[in-house]
């Protein structure tokens, strides 16, 4: 390294220096809290991107759920706690429990029927 090529070393770290220079004028003047709160900032725009992704995949895997049409038994995704149509019958369909269920308004008794063999009637 000749000392020829020391001033243009210089300039590329100027902006850095400068910098540097700015914080350390501020720490000496009792203003240490105002750069310990840039930092602190910074550390915060850094840190809160990845935070957010992390905790959209940890509310997406407690609420999202994938099962069949109890109607026509076609499997697709809805959310838990929600109200959804299936997307082949139409039928409306409730969210609750991780499982789908047809929505019946209040009042109505929904019913499921049982196949009876007329062997079992005639005993």
């Amino acid at each position: 390294m000749s000392l020829k090529s020391f001033p243009s070393q210089l300039e590329s770290l100027r902006p850095w220096l400068t910098l540097l220079a700015v914080f350390w004028l501020l720490a000496s003047l009792g203003l240490g809290w105002l750069v310990n709160s840039l930092l602190f900032i910074f550390g915060l725009l850094l840190l809160a991107p990845v935070i957010a992704f992390f905790g959209f995949r940890w509310w997406l895997q407690r609420n999202l759920v994938v099962d069949q049409c109890p109607v026509c038994r076609y499997e697709f995704t809805g959310l838990n706690n929600s109200q959804l149509q299936c997307p082949n019958c139409s039928e409306q369909l409730l969210v609750q429990n991780r499982h789908f269920r047809r929505f019946t308004p209040d009042g109505t008794i929904d019913v499921t029927a049982v196949e009876v063999t007329t062997k079992s009637l005639e005993d």
